[in-house]
């Protein structure tokens, strides 16, 4: 790589407030808010509205969509074309 082009790259804390969840990772993502983490030093945080700790799809509480229902309710709704399916 190329020295001086590059930013930098630094340990930083995303915290997702709504779930109560932070981690520790390294990112070229910068902020003016710190906190001190477990161990003891501080870093940049950062907070983001959702992560993985409240994702629905990765807590397991997606909700699967009918579609078989939306289609009828379409053709309800619309009627059915003549000479479909």
């Amino acid at each position: 790589m190329k020295p001086g082009i590059h930013p930098a790259y630094q340990p930083v804390v995303f915290r997702d407030k709504a779930a109560g969840y932070a981690f520790l990772t390294r990112s070229t993502a910068t902020a003016e808010k710190t906190v001190v983490w477990e161990d003891g030093h501080t870093y940049p945080v950062i907070d983001v509205e959702i992560s993985s700790a409240s994702h629905p799809f990765y807590t397991g509480t997606a909700r699967v969509l009918d579609t078989a229902g939306r289609v009828e309710r379409f053709e309800r709704r619309y009627g059915r074309r003549p000479g479909a399916r």
